[in-house]
């Protein structure tokens, strides 16, 4: 039977009670208004403005060298190099032109002036609980509101649950946390009551997480509900941050970067920093476009808003950019505050970034096969029309990728070259590096510093991608799986056969392009990319072998999940731990009470 236990005042017992994170430089002893104004001195620096500049050139020289029909070569690799390249330039062309849009821009007036009115001091003296953080009571436009705090749970490890559970029930601002359980556990039901957090489980699974959401509405009453997965613990000042957006009344979601803690393998870092700048850059960009779309975590919703659409979308699994697109075709606005205000954990295996990226992947591909934003029936603006569409295409870009890693081979076994003879070594590098290279440096300026991993895992996940296109067109579903350390109880083999026949067809390719140059005494630049591509593949399947290797060995494997990282990384993706975030703040309470 669905269970409901509800410890309201409970929470305040809570035995972690976390203070201002002072972890890294993001989350520093400076208030949220401080930090927000150095974040977005970091985010636009005239730097960032003048490079993001200087490759739109780069990109729209490149295009318009490849189209030129003196360039052209053979046919076949030509065809596959224009149709790769331009799905390339579509989405690095609208990339920077989001993020030039969204440059400089802070939330309006309004969202400040309510985050000034949110509490009453007065009246938490009054009511003895000025002390006590969690239990005041927030305002909204001069009216009092309850919020709801799900926190999605589907098997993950009991002390992942406890510090986010802990973090949640810490946070200010009156408000009720439940534990969605869709695991059916009795250790995570009492672990609730322990903690005091309300305990909500349900019969059957359907829907996935947004089932489990929708039936935590269908008993509760918070006018606005945060949703947190298992592993994402929140800083005190979520909601303080986040429920001043919905000030305005037309906006249905409020959405946070997600960051990772958990940087310890190379899958882990690679798959943190591919991230870094949709959330740095592109998703403060679609504000000014209203198509900021929910990422599942980590987002406070208008309950009135996810209501109106019947809920939050079952369809697919991933809820949380068709949620998104349904009340944008409903009129209703979304923000994205670019303010890191919870810690969780990224893939740390080839296994669970593997189904991560085949679930985010799949769900794109269904928006553009089944709900294409440029439809007549879609009730969207240009703008969101076109934000979408590159949302439901982005994905192209990793198979765009795989062909290119192919085309190589079309001229060291047949002799047919995608771009003319007469085109020199140093003409073509030239604008190739107006190209590809400024969005490399771009992205190490964004990053702080050049990051392999993102190559890396960039060329190697191409499978994945045609994988994902192939269940979106046949409506193949999709497994939910945990995203995290859970990940990793198969072979990383089991998931990259593709990348591994890869590599070794590149190798052979390689092996006779470097044996054809040396008979012809050149050096052919098909030979060269083809030498690079499989450097780039090995060093993938090499990363595979090494983390099978570690899980066969019960004492090293501990290099997979360690407790804690001390390794100094660049700011814009800080290095926090979970553990160390719940231990840091572990003896704060005597502060607030």
């Amino acid at each position: 039977m669905p269970t409901r236990r509800n410890h309201p005042r409970a929470r305040r017992q809570a035995p972690t009670n976390l203070s201002d994170l002072n972890i890294a430089s993001e989350l520093s002893e400076s208030g949220p208004v401080e930090l927000r104004r150095e974040a977005s001195r970091n985010r636009h620096s005239p730097a960032v403005l003048a490079l993001t500049i200087l490759a739109t050139i780069g990109v729209v020289a490149y295009t318009v060298f490849l189209l030129q029909i003196d360039n052209r070569g053979d046919l076949l690799p030509w065809l596959l190099v224009i149709g790769a390249e331009l799905i390339l330039v579509f989405l690095g062309l609208m990339s920077m032109w989001t993020m030039l849009a969204g440059y400089n821009k802070q939330p309006p007036f309004a969202f400040h002036e309510a985050q000034r009115r949110l509490y009453n001091p007065r009246l938490n003296e009054e009511l003895g609980i000025a002390d006590d953080p969690t239990a005041w009571p927030m305002f909204i436009n001069r009216r009092q509101v309850d919020v709801d705090v799900f926190i999605t749970v589907f098997g993950e490890d009991l002390h992942v649950i406890r510090q986010t559970v802990s973090a949640a029930l810490a946070m200010h601002g009156r408000h009720e946390t439940y534990v969605l359980d869709d695991g059916d556990s009795d250790e995570v039901r009492d672990l609730a009551a322990e903690l005091g957090a309300g305990y909500i489980r349900r019969l059957g699974s359907s829907g996935a997480k947004a089932g489990n959401v929708n039936h935590a509405l269908s008993i509760t009453h918070g006018e606005y509900f945060l949703i947190l997965d298992a592993d994402f613990v929140a800083k005190p000042e979520m909601l303080e941050e986040t429920l001043p957006g919905m000030a305005d009344d037309t906006v249905a979601f409020v959405q946070t970067p997600q960051v990772y803690g958990n940087l310890h393998t190379t899958i882990a870092r690679g798959a943190a920093y591919m991230q870094s700048m949709f959330y740095r850059y592109i998703q403060p960009g679609r504000n000014e476009f209203n198509a900021a779309f929910c990422v599942g975590t980590n987002v406070l919703f208008r309950r009135k808003a996810v209501k109106e659409i019947g809920g939050m979308y079952t369809g697919s699994k991933s809820e949380d950019v068709w949620t998104s697109l349904l009340l944008h075709e409903r009129g209703w606005k979304s923000l994205f505050l670019p303010q890191t205000l919870a810690i969780g954990d990224a893939p740390e295996t080839v296994e669970a970034y593997s189904k991560q990226q085949l679930r985010w992947a799949t769900g794109g591909f269904e928006i553009l096969l089944t709900h294409n934003p440029f439809s007549p029936r879609r009730r969207l603006t240009l703008d969101q029309r076109l934000m979408y569409f590159v949302t439901a295409t982005h994905y192209l870009s990793g198979i765009a990728t795989g062909v290119l890693l192919f085309v190589p081979a079309l001229e060291i076994f047949f002799d047919l070259r995608p771009i003319a003879v007469a085109v020199g070594p140093l003409e073509w590098a030239l604008y190739y590096s107006g190209f590809y290279i400024l969005q490399i440096l771009l992205s190490a300026l964004i990053l702080g510093t050049f990051r392999p991993e993102v190559l890396l895992l960039s060329a190697a996940s191409f499978p994945i991608y045609i994988k994902a296109f192939r269940n979106a067109l046949y409506g193949i579903d999709v497994k939910w799986s945990v995203t995290g350390t859970t990940g990793g109880r198969a072979s990383a083999f089991n998931f990259i056969m593709p990348q591994v026949l890869t590599f070794v067809f590149l190798l052979v390719t390689s092996a006779v392009g470097i044996w054809r140059d040396l008979l012809m005494s050149t050096l052919n630049i098909a030979t060269f990319w083809c030498v690079v591509n499989t450097f780039v593949l090995g060093l993938f399947v090499w990363t595979a072998w090494r983390e099978d290797r570690l899980r066969s060995r019960p004492q090293a494997s501990r290099a997979l999940h360690p407790a804690a990282s001390h390794e100094t990384q660049p700011a814009p993706t800080p290095v926090l731990d979970r553990d160390a975030l719940v231990a840091a703040h572990a003896h704060t309470k005597e502060a607030v009470s």
